[in-house]
């Protein structure tokens, strides 16, 4: 005789499964060179296994048309004051490189996302929260820092990276963060600051990051971020908001640490500043469904220094998250 067991989860650990498509097409007003790209397609899985064990694994099955694994990792969350979580996922630092793609208010990231202060690795990080009295959160870890793919490697010292928020009243943020890398032979030490105000249809937002190498290895970074958006909301329209963004972002000449065959540090991407202006319409709810409509606007002591995507351009993004 045979028997079967069925196994039933309960429905508050039977998994979410959520997505985020953006898809792109750029054209470079200077050159007249234009592409279409699949941006992100991102694919992920969250929830608990247990009332304080949770967990979330996410993939990119088209960064640019590359299969990237995001996030791996399990959380222990014994209340809503503290959690430790350990795996892969993005360091806790800045304001701008922590946002998700949905999230974005613009189709390319700011200088601090992307270039400079935007960091995953694999290691375990512990958060502390408080929400009476001054509501802040305080998140630190400790890394490997030889990235997502050579987990391998031992290690003599560990990269650290740490961030405070504080909410000193409602829809008012300000965030405190320091990193340390050690991406090949030379550490490199990151500070941010940065803050937002929520104010009525308003969004405000300002970030500074401080970047410098060990040895006076490479000169010091400075990148600076900031812009303004604006929503409108509408009824009996096909689009529910538009959202008019205006943004300056700015980075010195910078350097990913990783040292030539001389064993030097090189400028890997030159400084520049940048003029973006826009709008969103969005079909449903806030970073639900987006169409994003930029233009970027680039500054080079010497033009011949610009990198082929780093030019002035137009840029129409269709971003869907489910």
């Amino acid at each position: 005789m045979a028997s079967t067991a069925q196994i039933t989860i309960p429905k508050e650990y039977l998994p979410e499964v959520h997505g985020t498509i953006r898809s792109k097409y750029e054209l470079q007003t200077t050159t007249g060179e234009q592409r279409f790209q699949v941006r992100n397609a991102r694919i992920s899985l969250d929830g608990k296994v247990l009332p304080v064990i949770a967990y979330k694994a996410e993939i990119d099955l088209s960064d640019e048309g590359s299969i990237k694994m995001l996030d791996a990792y399990a959380r222990f969350i014994p209340n809503d004051t503290w959690n430790i979580t350990m795996g892969q996922m993005r360091v806790p630092f800045t304001i701008d490189a922590h946002r998700s793609p949905h999230q974005q208010y613009f189709a390319n990231r700011s200088f601090i996302a992307k270039q400079v202060g935007n960091v995953r690795d694999v290691g375990a990080t512990g958060a502390f929260c408080i929400e009476k009295g001054l509501p802040l959160k305080i998140e630190g870890g400790l890394f490997n820092g030889s990235g997502l793919t050579n987990q391998k490697e031992w290690h003599s010292t560990l990269n650290y990276s740490a961030k405070l928020q504080i909410m000193p009243f409602k829809n008012y943020n300000l965030t405190l963060s320091t990193q340390k890398i050690h991406p090949d032979k030379v550490s490199i030490y990151m500070y941010d600051i940065g803050t937002y105000l929520d104010w009525n249809n308003w969004h405000f937002e300002v970030e500074y990051l401080y970047k410098t190498y060990s040895n006076k290895s490479f000169k010091d970074v400075n990148a600076f971020n900031s812009f303004i958006n604006y929503d409108l909301f509408l009824k009996k329209s096909l689009f529910k908001k538009i959202s008019f963004l205006g943004r300056y972002d700015s980075v010195g000449d910078h350097s990913n640490g990783i040292s030539n065959e001389e064993g030097k540090l090189y400028i890997t991407d030159y400084g520049r500043d940048r003029i973006t202006g826009g709008v969103t319409l969005s079909f449903g709810k806030p970073f639900q469904a987006d169409l994003r409509i930029n233009y970027e606007k680039y500054f080079y002591s010497d033009l011949s220094l610009a990198k082929p995507s780093e030019q002035d351009k137009l840029v129409m993004e269709i971003m869907v998250r489910f």
